[in-house]
Parts: structure tokens; C-alpha cells; sequence
């Protein structure tokens, strides 16, 4: 054997060697030693803030468990970045190098989607807030479960009861981001118009990246709406808000946000540009559930603040697969699955329940109004909390076909 040839079977038994002690190590961090969790969430870009929060929420989790089954609890933060592409291969290096199994995270749809794909290669279980129907839905899987009211659920406890509050509104307006989740919350939107004789006026598309909404904002004024319609999230959605108070729409018309991301966004506002606006959200803090009331003291014990969606949002996904863990009795993912599957528990929002056929939990979603400064009893009183309700699609009509 020639000398170049020697080297070259060399090499590649050495790189063999060092990814079968690679696999053997995350084998064993996988069976023994700490159980290893992971939050992949936007760390940078546009929705780092929710991210931030997002990691805050999966902390409080872990150290209020500290250890489950005789082994500790350990995570890590993985930075998507809000891309599929980066979200993927960060759970795989998660799940290949750290033997990972559990993740919560995926902020925004197209990442979470992306990533519950990911996880079911990798045997793993992944449980997001993210809103696209899909995810419960058509893109159902095994591995994937989401705590969030999605899109549909969303509109039909913000969008029908303004309508219903408001019949002579007659004329709407809509902003929406252009990919799965806009797409979703608008075609929701849409059949919830046709139904009432609603006049859709317009809609301005805008991209994830945006950041002037001025244009879209001229376009809607242009129409002449009763009530614009706000379908983006986070940071987008406080500038689209911002810039639609500058131009003094909040005087002539209705604003709607039907998917805020709560205290956060309220704080970045401030009271003045959230009164009278109107909200659609997942999680208030002053909901009256004995395991909120326990969040809230442990966030203000930690952290000094009350939890915010975000913080909420990842602390209840830990705690649903912590829970599952221990109720299976054992990490493995399948099994965890199987023990959260059609379980009933007392939540951060009532009575919840994961539904066994597509993975979706069953909770409320709020319609909050904007208070006046004057009326705010503490500085984070922004809010009057007008109804709740638990809206979901029969699981015929989701398209999950993964029962």
C-alpha cells in the first residue's frame, strides 16, 4: 500500500472514531447525566426580544424543577436567527452533539414548522407558541405539540366579537406579514367578513423584514376604513401601531391587533398609543388561575417583573414536557408523547388540554382593550380584559392526518 494511501485510511479512521465517540457521547448525555433541554428562539434580528424573553420563561421552569427521575435539568439557548434554515441546524446539533431531546421555541411559524420536522427525525419532542394552523394541522406530526390558540382560534375571539360589538363597522382594513402565519390569520379573517357582510377595502402586504410602514399605512388611510386590522407580531407590529397613531387613524377608525405579544409590546408602546386599541392575546398576567398566580410570583421573585406571552408562552411548553416526563416515567420521547396525549391539567389560562389526534392545547384566548393612564391602577394595568374563549377547528377540518 502506497504511502498517500496509508495516510487517506488513516484519516478516515480517525474522523470514524471521533463521530462514533461523538454519538456514543450524546447516546450516554441522552440515557444518563443531565436531561438536556434546548429553547430555539430569535436571539437576534427583529423578534430577538420575544427570544429573550422566550430563554427567561424555559429558566424558571428548570430551576423550579431543578432535578426529575434522580437527574438534573439542563439547557441551552440556541439563537435561530427567526430562519427555518438556522432553526434546523441548530436542533440538530443540539440533538447530534448534546443529545437533546427536548425543545421549546420557535417563535415565528416558518422556523417552528421547520424545527417540529426536525425533532421527529431526530426522535425528539418539540412544543412551540407559534400561530399557523399548519402545525397542528396539514404539517401535523408525532413529535410536535403547540401550547398557542393558532390563527384561527385567534381571529375568532377578537375579530367576531369587535364585529359583533361593533355591526355598523362595516368596512375593514387589514395589514398582514407576508408568510404562513399573516396568510393564516387573514384567511380567517376573510370568512368571518364574508359571513357578516363585512367589506374587506384592502390589504397591504408587507415582508419579515420591514421596518417602514408609513406607505402601508397611506393605503389604508386611503380607504377609509371603520377598523384597521393589524395581523403582524412583535416589533412590526408596535411600528405598524406607532406609525398608525402618528397619522391619527386611532381618531377616525377602530384599530384591532389580533395577535399581540402582550405586556412587552405594551411597555415598548407605552399607555398613551394603547388606549382604546383594541388586542387579541394569548396570556395576560392578572388572569385568576392558580398556576399563573404561582408564575407571577416566581417571575417577580426572579426577574423583579410580571411574566410577559413570551416568558409564559416558553415557561408552560417546559413545563408540559417536564410534567410528561414524569407522569411517563422515563425520558424516552415516545413515551412522553404517549403520557401527554390527551392529558387535562389547571394551566397559566384555566383548564387546559392537549388533544390527543393533532397535539393542540385547548385554551382560552382574551380580547383586551387599551386603558386610559389615568385609569391604570399599576404600571403594568394597560389592559381591560373584555372576554375569553376557547375557539379550534374539529379535528376533521385541521387536515391532521397523523392519527
Amino acid at each position: 500500500m502506497q504511502r498517500r494511501q496509508i495516510l487517506q485510511v488513516s484519516a478516515l479512521s480517525a474522523l470514524s472514531a471521533s463521530l462514533g465517540l461523538a454519538g456514543r457521547s450524546a447516546l450516554a448525555q441522552a440515557t444518563s447525566g443531565p436531561i438536556q433541554f434546548a429553547c430555539p428562539v430569535p436571539m437576534s434580528g427583529a423578534f430577538a426580544a420575544n427570544g429573550k424573553f422566550a430563554d427567561l420563561g424555559m429558566r424558571l421552569a428548570i430551576e423550579q424543577y431543578g432535578s426529575v427521575l434522580k437527574r438534573p435539568l439542563a439547557y441551552t439557548v440556541l439563537d435561530t436567527e427567526g430562519k427555518p434554515a438556522t432553526a434546523v441546524r441548530k436542533v440538530q446539533e443540539s440533538a447530534q452533539q448534546q443529545g437533546t431531546r427536548f425543545f421549546a421555541g420557535g417563535i415565528l411559524s416558518g422556523e417552528a414548522l421547520a424545527m417540529g420536522k426536525e425533532a421527529e427525525k431526530a426522535g425528539g419532542i418539540f412544543v412551540t407558541t407559534a400561530g399557523a394552523d399548519e402545525i397542528t394541522g396539514q404539517d401535523c406530526n408525532a413529535a410536535t405539540f403547540r401550547w398557542s390558540v393558532p390563527t384561527y382560534g385567534a381571529i375568532e375571539q377578537t375579530v367576531r366579537p369587535l364585529a359583533d360589538m361593533m355591526p355598523k363597522a362595516k368596512r375593514w382594513y387589514t395589514i398582514t406579514p407576508q408568510y404562513v402565519f399573516g396568510d393564516g390569520l387573514l384567511s380567517a379573517a376573510k370568512n368571518i367578513f364574508k359571513e357578516k357582510g363585512i367589506e374587506h377595502v384592502g390589504n397591504s402586504y408587507h415582508s419579515l423584514t420591514e421596518k417602514e410602514f408609513s406607505g402601508y399605512i397611506t393605503n389604508a388611510l386611503a380607504a377609509k376604513p371603520d377598523v384597521l386590522l393589524l395581523l403582524n407580531f412583535g416589533a412590526q407590529c408596535a411600528d405598524t401601531l406607532r406609525q398608525a397613531i402618528s397619522f391619527g387613524m386611532h381618531k377616525n377608525m377602530t384599530i384591532l391587533v389580533a395577535w399581540a405579544s402582550g405586556l412587552e409590546q405594551f411597555e415598548s408602546l407605552g399607555a398613551e398609543l394603547c388606549e382604546g386599541i383594541y388586542f387579541g392575546a394569548q396570556y395576560w398576567h392578572t388572569v385568576d388561575s392558580e398556576l399563573n398566580r404561582d408564575l407571577v410570583k416566581r417571575s417577580n421573585d426572579k426577574f423583579k417583573f410580571n411574566p410577559n406571552y413570551s416568558l409564559a408562552g416558553s415557561y408552560i411548553c417546559t413545563k408540559l414536557m417536564i410534567d410528561g416526563i414524569l407522569k411517563a416515567g422515563t425520558v424516552e420521547p415516545k413515551a412522553v408523547v404517549a403520557a401527554l396525549e390527551g392529558m387535562k391539567y389547571a394551566g397559566l389560562t384555566g383548564e387546559e388540554e392537549v388533544r390527543k389526534a393533532d397535539h393542540q392545547v385547548l385554551k382560552n384566548y382574551y380580547l383586551l382593550k387599551g386603558k386610559a393612564k389615568a385609569q391604570m391602577k399599576n404600571k403594568d394595568d394597560y389592559v381591560e380584559v373584555l372576554s375569553a374563549g376557547k375557539s379550534f377547528l374539529p379535528i376533521d377540518k385541521t387536515g391532521c392526518k397523523r392519527a
